[in-house]
């Protein structure tokens, strides 16, 4: 197989989004997303009906995925999934179906770590887009994950810092939860933030090591904040809304940048890219836009598509690892808690 010229299907079903993509020579030719609706009446993500829904959602995504790049199925060099971190039942849907196809086409499986696929993101060709220079710092933030990695070549890659707690994505979801917000409340926290005053209110930054992180004090603060406020004003959170979303995006984000300072100063490595759905927050990509001309630091941030679960960044990965040879076998299995 000629590894320099190469269609790679990319699956991606970690969570609740049924992804597929198509990329050749490191250029996204099609890159699909089916979001599941349903967990909004629930108020997060329900693993039972994710598995069910990418059970639906995986052969026409695959399809539809295949017709926009048009090629065929079998033009495939080889197929590569999310193996983990995730939930159980929906890696469960995305492996059994890649392992089934590669089998069938007599192809090459590649099992993707989904936290490695964030950060190997930046490696796809896009206009506009440059990729980072080996070592650099990546800033994972997901709703799941909050991790400050040492990245030193494609493949090899080491935690430095991390959450002891809550992932930032949860930080910001249950918190627009007690807002009275629906979900994902993360993107509404965003918006209303950039309609108020990021100073009017105080919220407290948990202290741990120098690059760790947690956010399960800064929830609990939020509560007590909000029903000591609502005792004396039961409209106050209606009112101050915004003021209110501003106060704790502007917490949480200068918190983050006081995380990745630490690390800038540790390692003396000041190329920073960032990956994971929190990374689509204009609280945040301003934030490290602005730490360009402040600490002199060079910030790789992501095209909006490849910020939160997509299968373009899963594709990627197996094209850089079919070119390495580091192909699985179809004893290959899913892991929840897959580390690097």
């Amino acid at each position: 197989m000629n590894s320099e010229n190469t269609y790679i299907l990319g699956i991606e079903s970690s969570c609740d989004d049924t992804a597929a993509a198509i990329i050749h020579n490191g250029v996204i030719l099609s890159n699909v997303v089916a979001t599941q609706k349903i967990h909004e009446e629930y108020g997060g993500v329900v693993p039972e009906l994710a598995s069910r829904a990418h059970q639906q959602n995986i052969v026409p995504v695959v399809d539809l995925a295949l017709k926009k790049a048009n090629i065929d199925k079998k033009q495939l060099s080889a197929i590569a999934f999310t193996r983990g971190p995730g939930l159980m039942g929906s890696l469960l849907v995305g492996t059994s179906f890649a392992k089934s196809l590669a089998y069938g086409l007599d192809i090459p499986l590649i099992d993707v770590n989904h936290m490695q696929a964030h950060i190997l993101a930046h490696f796809i060709k896009a206009d506009g887009q440059q990729t980072p220079n080996f070592p650099f710092l990546a800033l994972t933030i997901s709703g799941g994950h909050t991790q400050i990695v040492k990245v030193t070549s494609h493949f090899k890659m080491e935690v430095i810092g991390q959450t002891i707690d809550d992932a930032i994505g949860e930080a910001f979801d249950k918190s627009a939860k007690i807002l009275g917000l629906t979900y994902p409340g993360g993107p509404l926290v965003d918006t209303y933030a950039q309609q108020g005053d990021p100073k009017r209110f105080k919220f407290p930054k948990p202290k741990v090591k120098p690059m760790d992180f947690s956010f399960s004090g800064l929830k609990t603060a939020v509560l007590y904040f909000v029903e000591k406020q609502t005792a004396e004003n039961p409209n106050f959170v209606k009112e101050n809304m915004a003021d209110i979303c501003a106060s704790l995006q502007f917490t949480i984000v200068s918190y983050v940048i006081d995380k990745l300072k630490n690390a800038v100063k540790h390692t003396g490595i000041n190329e920073i890219a960032i990956g994971g759905g929190v990374s689509a927050n204009s609280g945040i990509r301003t934030a490290l836009k602005e730490s360009e001309q402040k600490y002199g630091w060079t910030t790789h941030i992501p095209r909006f598509e490849f910020c939160t679960d997509n299968a373009a960044m899963i594709a990627i990965v197996g094209e850089l690892k079919l070119k390495a040879g580091l192909i699985a076998d179809n004893s290959v299995i899913a892991a929840a808690r897959l580390k690097f």
